[in-house]
């Protein structure tokens, strides 16, 4: 399924941002009530920061909220154990991701502890980590962990 809708759109959009500057293409939006209340992108390449994901970074640029109970996360990936954590804290209580072929989520444990979670399996937010993979293999060899 390729469709998108405009909060993945700008998704992919924060994630083609990271791309430019030689990040990661991960990009992420927040959404309550059809509305934008936070975006961000992969960071971590260019902070030097392991905890700047794109999840994470979406999160602090919306900033402190009375409630996350009412809120959408898109991601172009499907969270990691950390982002998806921070998912589970917030009480977010839905995922959409762009896709989760790249590799092994947090998917069940989202959906394990109530978040509604939906795979877009897109190709173009596929496309935008092979590319990356294909550019910069050491930099994502150590992000994903592999030695």
């Amino acid at each position: 399924m390729d469709t998108v809708d405009e909060f993945m759109r700008e998704a992919i959009n924060q994630a083609r941002k990271s791309l430019a500057e030689d990040g990661i293409p991960i990009g992420s939006v927040l959404v309550r009530d059809g509305k934008i209340v936070g975006r961000g992108h992969n960071r971590r390449v260019q902070h030097g920061d392991p905890t700047a994901h794109g999840e994470i970074d979406c999160l602090r640029n919306a900033g402190r909220q009375t409630t996350y109970r009412d809120t959408v996360i898109y991601s172009t990936l499907m969270p990691c154990a950390m982002c998806a954590g921070a998912v589970v804290q917030f009480g977010i209580a839905k995922v959409i991701a762009g896709e989760n072929r790249t590799f092994s989520s947090s998917s069940d444990f989202m959906r394990e502890n109530g978040v509604e979670v939906v795979d877009l399996d897109n190709d173009e937010c596929f496309d935008l980590l092979r590319q990356f993979r294909t550019k910069f293999p050491t930099v994502w060899n150590e992000d994903i962990g592999v030695e």
